[in-house]
């Protein structure tokens, strides 16, 4: 379907005002990381300790550094550690002129901590770590918003269609319940029982840092043996954590899609298409889901969007190297280059899920234009 002039107008006015809104938000995030003195706090802590081990190492036995050389050489190196952390300079200086190099993920991780979680070691940019966390949030917790949306989507106008029955109460029990307990108590619990009680899942995930460089490997040497038995692997290590978070989201997805089509279920027009006597598939698909597809849609690409931020305690919970105990291991050791990334690719990508959002009503609905 072709776009008129007032159409990418509007679709132009609406990309501007996101991508001002990403700015505002990156820039507020330096500000306020650099404005309470969180990230000094860390790096003096970080200084001391390094230098520390610095004065350890030089008054080691047999060492043939005199004590006022010692301390000239330990002065040196804490101030060599100041410039490098950028403690030398004002607050706004170091957190604002990181802003630019976010761009391009032009920053580097400051804090070995935050390698170590993703199996790494520093120097390492934050764009290259960001690009190995990813796939494994992916891996995660996004599949289980994909399995959830393929679920809840089809089935929740017939749950509304169906309302008062068996099935429709069924649903919302089962909402309720899975609303109640916070994902990553079911996570631990599933973990005891499957893990260390039935054996029948690891205890351990960080294993699938090795396995996805495996299927990198085995992907790029086109070795279709060691693909198959590495995505094995992979299922292995993956399939609980999947399991769990489509088992959490599953019952919000359906409650949530059942709640938007129970309006459109009493309209005149539904009640007239059950008098003719069509299908109960035909009267869904054509009477109710196609009405309800914009609020569906919007729920869908947003809940993806912010799959890829992760679940900071459920990833945590499995020791699950992603995006979310990136986040968590990034905010406790107070590596601020890494928070900025990280603020600014979710960010980013809900920004790109807003914008998709933006193009498809201005093609699915008229109304918009005016």
């Amino acid at each position: 379907m072709p776009l008129d002039r007032r159409s990418l107008r509007i679709i132009a006015f609406r990309g501007l005002t996101l991508t001002f809104t990403l700015i505002v938000v990156v820039i507020l995030t330096a500000i306020i990381v650099g404005a309470t003195g969180y990230d000094e706090v860390i790096l003096r802590a970080v200084i001391n300790e390094q230098v520390r081990a610095y004065r350890e190492e030089l008054s080691r036995p047999g060492s043939q550094v005199s004590p006022e050389e010692r301390e000239r050489m330990v002065r040196e190196y804490r101030d060599t550690l100041v410039r490098v952390y950028g403690l030398d300079k004002p607050w706004y200086i170091r957190s604002l002129s990181n802003v630019p190099r976010l761009v391009t993920l032009d920053l580097y991780v400051t804090q070995e901590e935050v390698a170590g979680v993703l199996g790494l070691r520093r120097p390492l940019k934050v764009g290259d770590a960001i690009a190995v966390a990813l796939p494994r949030t992916i891996i995660m917790i996004t599949l289980a918003y994909v399995i959830s949306a393929f679920i809840s989507v089809p089935i929740g106008p017939y749950i509304a269609y169906k309302r008062g029955s068996v099935f429709d109460k069924s649903v919302i029990v089962y909402a309720a319940i899975t609303n109640a307990f916070p994902v990553w108590w079911i996570a631990m619990l599933s973990i005891f029982i499957f893990g260390f009680y039935l054996g029948l899942a690891p205890t351990s995930y960080r294993p699938i840092i090795a396995q996805i460089s495996k299927l990198s490997d085995a992907i790029y040497s086109l070795n279709i043996t060691n693909i198959i038995l590495t995505f094995k692997d992979i299922l292995y290590y993956s399939y609980l954590p999947i399991l769990v978070v489509t088992f959490s989201l599953l019952g919000a997805w359906l409650y949530s899609a059942r709640a938007v089509a129970i309006r459109v279920v009493s309209e005149d027009y539904v009640a007239a298409a059950r008098a003719k006597g069509l299908s109960e598939s035909t009267i869904v698909r054509k009477y109710i889901l196609r009405v309800i597809a914009g609020p569906i849609l919007t729920f869908v690409i947003l809940g993806l969007a912010g799959s890829i931020g992760g679940y900071i305690i459920t990833e945590t919970v499995f020791d699950w190297p992603g995006m979310g105990l990136l986040y968590y291991v990034a905010i406790y050791t107070g590596d601020s280059p890494t928070i900025l990334a990280l603020v600014y690719v979710t960010t980013l990508v809900y920004i790109i899920a807003r914008f998709i959002l933006e193009v498809l009503y201005v093609i699915l609905d008229p109304r918009v234009k005016l």
